[in-house]
């Protein structure tokens, strides 16, 4: 049976006339007269709808609190903003304190109205989002922030289960993180079919960005009077306290979900996804909490944005080197045709697939699992059909082209590289049938039945997971591949339409270097000559007899040459950055190199750019001995090399207490090296200085060219390693319970618990918490913060200790003695929290 699911969920939802009872809603009109009210208005504010409708809002509210509304009306920048007030009294003579948020509806002010706990107004709430953004703002995958993201949305809101619920291309939705009680089931990986959220819903999320359901028994107020003069009714789509439709109602019931929540995620002005919260009993978060939670979502969704860029800029950089390296590997003679393997063979390291085929200036081709000739020139004829200017790909081929069922097992789905337009030439990649498994949350085929709320989808009953195995699909590409794809199908028309001209910038660009390592060598020559010359003058006359002259003058003409082999032996192996400087001071300088002084860490570099670094110091050193510092008996050379915080190496040559510098008059070979050179040969930077105290230079080598950096430690160089736990080290084996009262820390404390071994970590806030647990998770380890407030953790530990569980004290105090004057031997953490405290305590009791 074919049905129509587009119109199974027709009940305009913004338009539902009802209200949730944990608040009351008051719509007035621009000269404050009460136009529209809740029949619950009463039992908050004291005052009957009836007799508000059709009131100035004056003669019932308090001045100070009216005044208080109007002016955060005057903020309401957008029709969907919304401003909120916390604390207000609103009721003359009554010390009740009330919060109110604030909206515009078509002509109404639409005010909702509830009542401040005592609780929300001592916590700030908003100031913990701060830190969890912070937190998540330190990077990582889409996935992995969006785990890390549940773990702190619930921690603020208290919820049995927070998830991330992502929508795909064809609008079903999955959940992709999770953090959950250890006592509910887990829904990750469920996938839901698009149906269960219909489309105004979706428009409705993304104008409302926080939903939440306090009670799915709760018994709703209605509207009074339900329409306006026009008999139009009043616009809830932005109302929080806004009653939802009974067959969402009836769907969380049958989850066994007492309460819920949800948080919009934007991306690009589209709904990306939702945070989903699920409670197994009634739950009525604070209002302040509400707030925090709607400023995570706003502030996560940023977050989201960067994470998907950055995704997206990786992908760019993988696809343009693969670019750079085809543009490099393709001859100037070369075509696609003659190339096609090796183009084949660059796409297999970026795209999975099982075959590709060619069809390229009337000349088929084909590698690994592919159609053959007969198959792919009818397939030809329908690539020619779709759009030319980008790539077309399909995970179930023989949907849209069904002669592709004869070879299914070969070719189940394709991607498309269109490689020109006249001719129509491509390159086609194919991957073969998998049996794709999907996850369902139920039946996502089931048709429509006539439910207790009329003809429509009724909620599935039963939420057990069940497989859908789909026949004739292959592996679907991501939008990465085939980012990567578009990217390559522009590199392949630049291979088409610019390869002469890229074999003459080539050939132009060889004649360059060429001409610049004659005069680098004829400049070299040069001054290896002159320095022998002025070795054997110097050593002439520093010695007295001919057997000293021939020793000293051979061991200075040794140091030349071992300077020499730097360079070439070393300039396809990474190299020491130091020794490369330290060999050309032993063989330009002598008994100077003493005054040549290193300060930071070392570099180890890259082949490619060794040799440009060893013709740029050797500069520096013999410039320095001729003209600087170095050319007296006074001056110093100052070297300092550190690492910049993308990785680069930034060099700081110093030259002090030599003769006054003045610029040089002409720039000769040597200058244009030392200016030149980096930038560009490494694409890096170049700053030379010549203030009257010395020459100072300063070069950044771009990380690209650097192996790796390693740094001094008494005297001696050790590889930049980051530090790790030795697989001898005591581990916690089994469940952790930590006991601590700041939400941060505590997030904090239950990673590192986790990284240590624990399987599975339970969290408590106080006393009464920790008491519980220990009784349902039975823990096998646990940390207990010694000050939780107004209480101690003591009657925790006692517990523990009763039942001959070890445990260890953490405390932000200097000296805890007195509290701990029962539990002599029990180790004590300092917080905050860092592994090896935590493995010291471990190792008192595994």
């Amino acid at each position: 049976m074919n049905v129509d699911l587009s119109n199974c969920d027709r009940e305009p939802i913004h338009l539902l006339g009802h209200v949730q009872s944990f608040g009351c809603l008051l719509a007035v009109s621009s000269d404050w007269i009460v136009l529209h009210a809740s029949r619950n208005v009463e039992d908050h504010l004291g005052l009957p709808a009836e007799q508000l409708i059709g009131q100035p809002l004056r003669d019932r509210i308090a001045p100070d609190g009216l005044h208080a509304i109007r002016g955060r009306l005057q903020t309401l920048y957008t029709d969907d903003a919304i401003e909120r007030l916390y604390g207000l009294e609103l009721i003359e003579g009554d010390d009740r304190k009330f919060n109110v948020a604030i909206h515009i509806s078509g002509a109404a002010i639409v005010l909702e109205v509830e009542p401040a706990s005592d609780t929300e107004l001592e916590k700030d709430h908003l100031s913990s989002v701060r830190g969890m953004i912070e937190r998540l703002n330190a990077g990582g995958e889409v996935e992995e922030i969006c785990h890390t993201a549940t773990r702190f949305l619930r921690a603020l809101c208290g919820f049995d289960r927070v998830m991330v619920y992502r929508f795909g291309p064809d609008d079903t939705g999955e959940v992709i993180a999770e953090a959950a009680a250890h006592h509910v089931d887990s829904f990750l990986g469920l996938r839901y079919p698009a149906t269960d959220i219909p489309r105004q819903a979706r428009e409705l999320y993304k104008r409302s960005l926080i939903r939440i359901i306090s009670d799915v028994d709760d018994e709703v107020s209605p509207i009074i009077p339900e329409t306006n003069s026009e008999k139009v009714p009043l616009d809830l789509s932005l109302s929080t306290l806004r009653a939802v439709s009974p067959i969402h109602l009836e769907y969380l019931r049958n989850m066994g979900v007492k309460a819920s929540m949800s948080i919009s995620i934007l991306h690009q002005g589209r709904l990306w996804g939702l945070f989903a919260c699920h409670h197994y009993e009634p739950r009525v978060l604070d209002y302040s909490i509400r707030s925090a939670c709607d400023l995570f979502g706003q502030m996560f969704s940023f977050v989201l944005g960067q994470a998907e860029s950055e995704r997206g800029r990786k992908d760019a950089e993988v696809a343009r080197d693969l670019h750079d390296r085809l543009m490099r590997q393709l001859a100037e003679d070369s075509n696609i045709s003659r190339d096609f393997g090796l183009v084949v063979e660059g796409l297999s390291e970026l795209i999975p697939f099982d075959g590709a085929a060619g069809w390229i200036n009337g000349n088929f081709q084909s590698i690994g699992v592919a159609p053959t000739k007969e198959e792919f020139l009818q397939l030809v004829k329908f690539l020619n059909t779709t759009a030319t200017s980008r790539v077309f790909a399909t995970d179930s081929l023989h949907k849209v082209f069904p002669p592709a069922e004869d070879y299914i097992e070969r070719g189940a789905g394709l991607l498309a590289l269109p490689v020109s337009r006249t001719p129509r030439d491509y390159i086609v990649l194919f991957r073969r049938e998998v049996a794709k498994t999907v996850k369902w949350a139920g039946n996502p085929e089931k048709p429509v039945e006539l439910g207790p709320n009329g003809v429509r989808l009724t909620p599935r009953k039963s939420f057990e997971a069940w497989k859908e195995t789909v026949s004739g699909h292959c592996a679907e590409w991501t939008a990465s591949e085939l980012q990567v794809a578009d990217a390559i199908r522009v590199t392949l028309l630049e291979v088409v339409l610019r390869m002469s001209d890229a074999a003459n910038t080539d050939r132009t660009r060889a004649q360059e270097r060429q001409e610049l390592l004659i005069a680098e060598l004829n400049h070299r020559v040069r001054n290896i000559l002159n320095l022998i010359r002025g070795l054997v003058d110097q050593s002439r006359s520093e010695t007295t007899s001919v057997a000293d002259f021939t020793k000293t003058v051979s061991d200075r003409i040794h140091a030349l040459a071992r300077a020499h082999d730097q360079i070439t032996k070393e300039s396809w192996a990474a190299s020491s950055l130091r020794e490369l400087v330290k060999t050309e001071v032993e063989a330009y300088l002598a008994d100077k190199g003493e005054r040549v002084h290193f300060n930071g860490i070392e570099a180890i570099i890259k082949p490619e750019a060794f040799s440009t670094l060893a013709l740029v110091i050797h500069e520096l050193t013999t410039n320095s001995a001729k003209y600087g510092a170095l050319s007296d008996s006074s001056g110093t050379v100052a070297i300092t090399l550190s690492r910049e915080a993308d990785d680069a190496l930034t060099i700081l040559w110093e030259e002090r207490n030599g003769p006054p510098v003045k610029p040089p008059l002409r720039r000769g070979f040597g200058s244009t090296v030392i200016d030149r050179s980096i930038p560009f040969e490494l694409g890096g930077q170049a700053e030379v200085n010549y203030p009257l105290t010395g020459l100072t230079a300063r070069f950044v080598i771009p990380s690209r060219h650097i192996e790796r950096f390693e740094y001094i430690e008494g005297g001696k160089i050790t590889p930049d390693a980051a530090p790790t736990v030795s697989a001898s080290e005591p581990r916690i084996a089994g469940k952790a319970l930590l006991v601590e009262d700041n939400m941060i820390i505590a997030l904090d404390g239950e990673k590192l618990l986790r990284e240590l071994g624990a399987s599975e970590v339970v969290v408590a806030s106080n006393v009464d918490e920790g008491l519980r647990l220990i009784d349902e998770v039975a823990p096998d380890f646990a940390v207990l913060d010694l000050n939780l407030g107004t209480q101690n953790s003591l009657p925790v530990a006692e517990r523990l200790k009763s039942l001959g569980t070890p445990f260890a004290f953490a405390t932000g105090y200097g000296d805890a003695s007195a509290l701990l004057t029962d539990f002599p031997d029990t180790p004590v953490v300092t917080k905050p929290y860092a592994k090896a405290s935590l493995l010291t305590a471990i190792r008192s009791f595994f």
